[in-house]
């Protein structure tokens, strides 16, 4: 089965929930984080919202169907994630590896200079999927103000803060010599 990479749609506001809640599924994995599972989702009208603000991308099917997104939103110069997710069925088929290099792609036309996001440092499907892609982990002097409230919001809902943490993609060459995120 093929699936390509779209910007979201007003109509598929309805169907994001649904994927998200069954890509936290795999959380079930870790007993520390199972609860992650059953937690709040943002619901259809928030994702209508983030739609229309041009920032979310769908993989979807030959015959429609959805099966992952991304959410991201700019922050100063960098593309910051704030969420991918492929449902627990169509995990494993590179969904959503093509969902955050098309993000990338996307950062590269708007010349920003990097693509930031947080993520689990420890499981096999955050941190170290990432890093396959080229994002390196960020010290806490390189994190930036941004990426730090990011991570102090995380730890304020649940997440463990020290199985947490912060990455980044440099896209242009000139951009090792920038400023952390603030």
């Amino acid at each position: 089965m093929t699936f390509s990479i779209r910007p979201a749609l007003p109509a598929d506001a309805s169907a994001l929930p649904a994927i998200e809640r069954s890509a936290a599924g795999l959380f079930r994995l870790d007993p520390q984080l199972a609860w992650l599972a059953d937690a709040e989702v943002p619901d259809a009208q928030q994702h209508l919202q983030a739609i229309q603000q041009a920032r979310v991308w769908v993989a979807e099917d030959s015959q429609g169907q959805l099966s992952g997104f991304l959410r991201a939103v700019q922050v100063d110069n960098q593309l910051h994630v704030e969420e991918l997710s492929v449902s627990q069925h169509f995990q494993g088929r590179g969904i959503g590896r093509k969902l955050l290099l098309v993000a990338i792609e996307h950062a590269r036309g708007q010349q920003l200079q990097a693509v930031t996001l947080t993520t689990f440092r420890d499981l096999p499907w955050n941190a170290p999927f990432y890093q396959r892609l080229g994002f390196t982990l960020l010290s806490v002097e390189q994190t930036g103000a941004y990426l730090t409230g990011v991570l102090n919001n995380e730890s304020a809902h649940g997440l463990p803060a020290e199985r947490r943490c912060a990455m980044r993609l440099m896209l242009q060459a000139d951009a090792f010599k920038s400023t952390p995120m603030t």
